[in-house]
């Protein structure tokens, strides 16, 4: 990440606001980047140009402004059935899901609707979709991670990735979502720890299943950048790499959500994904008034709740439990 060379000392954020930062963060640049989804690259900064003050909670495209997306709203449903349930519970989560897709979303993957509704056991369904189809590397199981990685993060590495591969594979038959997956949630782990995740990439992708590692080391490399992508960024690479790129290259949250938006095409889970990763490094307090004023988490199926900054804060507390400090 860069830094300016004349910032002020400041205290660095509590290992609680980075949690906060996370789980807001993410929403945040969900909320943020939906109008523009599928846009062209530059969009953002071109009707909001830097440091004009701007409302850029403008909504469009079918949303609200500030109205978060499917990529919250299943990272809610994540955070609350982790939990309710005391831990990871795969059947319970999967039905949740589908509760959530049968209450008519305004926006829902294909290939997660697929899964939700194709009749098939939690435990077969992503992976026979699979086999049936040979694509499952989307990014839908990394858009979700900020309150799963938040909440596993006290438990270590190994735990934290194993999380994250198990709850990408409820969705995800693909092998590549679940390391994606696993390096958001240990990324965000460190940086809840107060280290630099960038600076823990290499470190990271030698956990990486071997059959994996190398596309991830070319999307994750200090010289990637978004341009250089070989796939839309609905796929879970690029997406990853972009989201990496936006905090690697700003020095602040505000700079790497408007970057991660800027990038173009899937722009609402590019900024979710930088948004967790953001929020985890600067804290909750670095998230602007003017952005976390307006957002809300709509939950369709759970009879009309609607979260706001004040139940999303509540909630990313309750995920990082005891371990705060």
């Amino acid at each position: 990440m860069s830094t300016p060379e004349s910032a002020p000392p400041s205290a660095p954020p509590s290992r609680l606001h980075r949690a906060v930062g996370a789980v807001i963060g993410s929403a945040v640049g969900d909320a943020l980047g939906a109008p523009f989804e599928f846009g062209p690259e530059g969009a953002f900064s071109a009707r909001f140009p830097r440091g004009r003050a701007a409302d850029e909670m403008c909504g469009g495209g079918g949303w609200d402004p500030g109205e978060a997306t499917d990529d919250t709203q299943m990272a809610v449903m994540v955070g609350e059935s982790l939990l309710e349930c005391g831990g990871l519970d795969p059947a319970e989560l999967f039905e949740r899901f589908q509760w959530w897709a049968g209450g008519g979303p305004k926006d829902i993957g294909l290939q997660t609707e697929d899964v939700l509704s194709n009749g098939l056991p939690w435990d077969q369904a992503a992976a026979i979709h699979f086999q049936t189809t040979g694509r499952a590397a989307g990014n839908g199981s990394l858009m979700r991670a900020a309150t799963s990685a938040v909440y596993f993060a006290a438990h270590g590495t190994e735990a934290t990735m194993d999380a994250a591969r198990r709850i990408a594979a409820l969705t995800h038959g693909d092998r590549a979502a679940w390391e994606g997956t696993a390096v958001q949630h240990e990324l965000i782990r460190r940086a809840l720890d107060g280290a630099d995740p960038v600076a823990a990439v290499p470190d990271v992708l030698g956990l990486v299943h071997p059959d994996h590692r190398e596309r991830y080391a070319t999307v994750l490399a200090p010289d990637w950048h978004p341009d250089l992508a070989t796939e839309f960024n609905g796929a879970v690479w690029p997406c990853l790499g972009s989201a990496v790129w936006a905090v690697r290259t700003t020095s602040s949250y505000e700079d790497a959500v408007r970057a991660a938006v800027d990038v173009g095409g899937d722009t609402d889970t590019v900024a979710a994904v930088a948004g967790a990763l953001a929020g985890a490094v600067y804290g909750a307090g670095a998230i602007p008034a003017r952005w976390t004023g307006p957002l809300h988490v709509p939950l369709p199926g759970f009879d009309d709740r609607v979260l706001r900054l004040p139940e999303l804060t509540a909630l990313a507390e309750r995920l990082c439990g005891d371990d705060r400090t």
